[in-house]
Formats: structure tokens, C-alpha cells, sequence
């Protein structure tokens, strides 16, 4: 078995065949979570998932860059997750591209925090995004756990080896898609612990350079295992279990 666990099934790019991309990722032995990245795309994710009793489940947050289209309503935010489908808090967390002004980067990480204390409040893991702000994001982390327990993945993990570290000292996972086909993770894959990975698609983006259709499918996640397995000269059928336990740990799946 195989878990994804960041896909997108929820965007508007599978608006005309979801429910058979969903039958054909469950026949072929691979499980998901539909993460949301606003509120409606986080409502979607649940309802998508409350169709399945088993295999499908849902994360809710509002992603650093949809901050100046919605405004975080804890309370909205608190009733999705009353659902027994969501596993999880996210996507959130911080985005600094080099035109970030200081202005806002302040308000990703004020938003952050937000729904770092709701996943707290709820005992749920947080699906992290980060783009070239780990020193940042590692800080607050670092600052939040000295007064709560926290848990959670930091999704498409791209940062060096020495920051992976200090992720899984914190007591946080890593997940690997479609991205180590493009940009050079290998020191971390080898080097980290297996126990610490997860593994995931972000489809319908980062499709893996075997597939030609340019929309990436949770069926997909294969490929990342088996690029793994090859880069760490490990057995596929340990690298899937392993990570596949992870998966179930992390978000409490039944």
C-alpha cells in the first residue's frame, strides 16, 4: 500500500473525471488526503472525503498565498474540522518570494501562528508549505514548541540537509513528491531517517518525468517511491510500508 498525502483532487482541475480518478488511485492500492488551501477549496476537500468511508481524508488551511483573498476565520475553520474526515491543519505556512515586502511577511507569519493554535486546540497535524523561508519557519516552529506538542510534515521539502535536521528534531516529518526528479534532494533522502518520510504528489503539479500528461494524478506516487527506494539502495516494498505506517501515524488513520 502507498498513502499520497498532499494531493489536490479538490482543484477545479479534476472537475470532470474525479470520481475516476479517485476509483482507479483506490483499485491501484494507493490511499490520499485532499489538502486545502482556502476555505472553499478546504470545504471541498471534506466533502469529497465524506463520500469514502475509507482510503480518502482531508486536511483544511488557508495557504500563506491566499492571504490577501480571504481573511482566516478560526471559527469557519474550526466547524470544517468537525468532520472525522479532516486529519489535518493545512495547507499553511510561509511563502517569501524575493518581492515579499517585510509587510507581509509579518501577516504570513501571524497567520501561521493562527492555525498552528487551532491545529493545537484540536490535537491535529500541521501540512506545512515553505518556500525559501526555512530560517523563518524553523524559528517559529522552534518557538511554538517550547508551549505546545507539535506535530506535522513540512510537504515538498526542498531545504538542505543541516534544516531537514533541525525539522525532525522539532519532531516533524518530511514529505517527498515529484520535486526530487527536479531539484537535488538526494544528501537528505539518504541520509534522513525512514521513519521520518512521507510521501505525497502536490497533483495536479510536480508530475514525475515518466508520466507525459502534464496533470499529475495520486496514482503517481509510485514513481516518488521508487525514486526514493533507488536513491537510499532500499527495498521498494520497505520504503512503501515504512512510509505508508508513517502516514497512518502521523494523522491518526484508521
Amino acid at each position: 500500500m502507498l498513502i499520497d498525502t498532499h494531493s489536490h483532487l479538490n482543484f477545479k482541475d479534476f472537475d470532470k473525471d474525479r470520481t475516476e480518478i479517485i476509483k482507479k488511485t483506490l483499485e491501484g492500492g494507493v490511499f490520499l488526503i485532499n489538502v486545502g488551501s482556502d476555505y472553499e477549496s478546504s470545504k471541498k476537500a471534506v466533502e469529497i472525503a465524506s463520500k469514502y468511508e475509507n482510503g480518502v481524508w482531508a486536511s483544511i488551511g488557508l495557504h500563506p498565498g491566499d492571504n490577501k483573498k480571504e481573511v482566516f476565520d478560526n471559527q469557519k475553520y474550526k466547524e470544517l474540522a468537525q468532520s472525522k474526515k479532516v486529519v489535518a491543519i493545512g495547507e499553511c505556512g510561509l511563502d517569501f518570494l524575493e518581492t515579499t515586502k517585510e509587510e507581509e511577511k509579518l501577516k504570513q507569519k501571524d497567520l501561521l501562528i493562527e492555525q498552528i493554535n487551532l491545529a493545537t486546540e484540536l490535537n491535529l497535524p500541521l501540512i506545512l508549505h515553505c518556500r525559501k523561508a526555512h530560517k523563518e519557519l524553523i524559528e517559529i516552529l522552534q518557538q511554538q514548541a517550547k508551549a505546545n506538542k507539535l506535530q506535522g510534515v513540512v510537504h515538498c521539502f526542498t531545504g538542505s540537509w543541516e534544516e531537514a535536521y533541525q525539522y525532525m528534531d522539532i519532531g516533524f516529518y518530511l514529505g517527498l513528491n515529484g520535486i526530487i526528479f527536479k531539484i537535488d534532494v538526494e544528501q537528505t533522502i539518504k541520509k534522513m531517517s525512514i521513519e521520518r518520510m512521507l510521501l505525497e504528489t502536490d497533483c495536479p503539479f510536480l508530475t514525475p518525468p515518466q508520466i507525459l500528461e502534464k496533470r499529475n494524478e495520486p496514482i503517481n506516487v509510485k514513481y516518488v517511491a521508487q525514486k526514493i527506494a533507488e536513491i537510499r539502495k532500499e527495498n521498494l516494498e520497505k520504503t512503501s510500508e515504512t512510509t505508508f505506517e508513517n502516514a497512518k501515524k502521523l494523522f491518526n488513520l484508521n
